[in-house]
């Protein structure tokens, strides 16, 4: 089997000292293949704020790939923002902005959909489309596909569509053909399954909750989500577990699983 935990808006600068100790314990209890962060890591782009996430995912004990989100690029230093955006990013998370995982069960492809140019929206361009599809249906039949974004490319909140990803429409046709299964985000820190209709083939939306941040939204605790896929689980079945922390417990406990079943016809 493989385990994929997906974190998302750490925005460290905010981070709970509890919360933070109780995802490295359960990290470490789930031993996961593939840390997967999806955007905002920290809270002002402030170096101190990257060298704290730095080391917080080395704990981690996996490989990590991490996408940067628009909190991550400078806000009030605009020198640092014009003349080198992701330069602090970089420095903590390598110059590669759009890693991609292989394994034999995994296919991992990652996508920078922040704009120096704008303060929160997201884009993904024609070329980023091409490039993921291209990926995705070289993809081996046994490997699950996924697509890491930071905004969302489908909300279940009227409040939460100004926040949708620029582009999303010709991205999830595009990458539905070529294969893809998930397209995984954050952005809003709200936690989510969505199956997506009118597409070429099934495909789902996985949002995640705000991970160990203060800015947790009114309805939503500070929560993770694990995917696992392989020979061990259910034949041809995505298992998504939703972990939410509970403070009583001073620890992350498993919510909400969600089955979705990749079409490999």
């Amino acid at each position: 089997m493989s385990v994929l935990l997906q974190i998302s808006d750490t925005h460290f600068g905010t981070e709970q000292g509890a919360v933070v100790e109780a995802l490295g314990a359960l990290a470490h209890q789930q031993r996961p293949d593939v840390v997967v962060l999806s955007g905002d890591i920290t809270q002002r782009a402030r170096p101190a704020q990257f060298r704290a996430a730095r080391a917080f995912v080395d704990r981690l004990g996996a490989p990590v790939l991490a996408v940067p989100g628009n909190h991550d690029i400078p806000l009030f230093d605009l020198w640092a923002r014009l003349r080198s955006p992701y330069g602090r990013y970089s420095a903590a998370f390598g110059t590669d902005l759009e890693p991609v995982h292989h394994s034999a069960e995994l296919l991992v492809v990652c996508v920078n959909t922040t704009r120096p140019r704008r303060h929160k929206d997201g884009e993904v361009s024609a070329l980023q489309i091409d490039r993921v599809a291209r990926l995705v249906e070289q993809a081996d039949p046994a490997q699950l596909r996924v697509v890491v974004v930071h905004q969302p490319v489908a909300v279940t909140r009227a409040e939460d569509e100004p926040n949708r990803l620029r582009g999303h429409a010709a991205a999830l046709q595009a990458w539905a053909e070529a294969g893809a299964d998930l397209v995984m985000g954050g952005h809003i820190h709200l936690p989510y399954v969505m199956p997506l209709q009118g597409l070429a083939r099934p495909l789902w939306v996985v949002q995640a909750g705000t991970a160990v941040s203060s800015r947790v939204r009114d309805d939503s605790p500070n929560s993770v989500n694990l995917l696992r896929w392989g020979a061990d689980a259910a034949p041809g079945c995505c298992r998504i577990e939703q972990w939410d922390y509970e403070a009583d417990d001073r620890a992350f406990r498993l919510d909400k699983v969600s089955e979705v079943r990749p079409d490999r016809t």
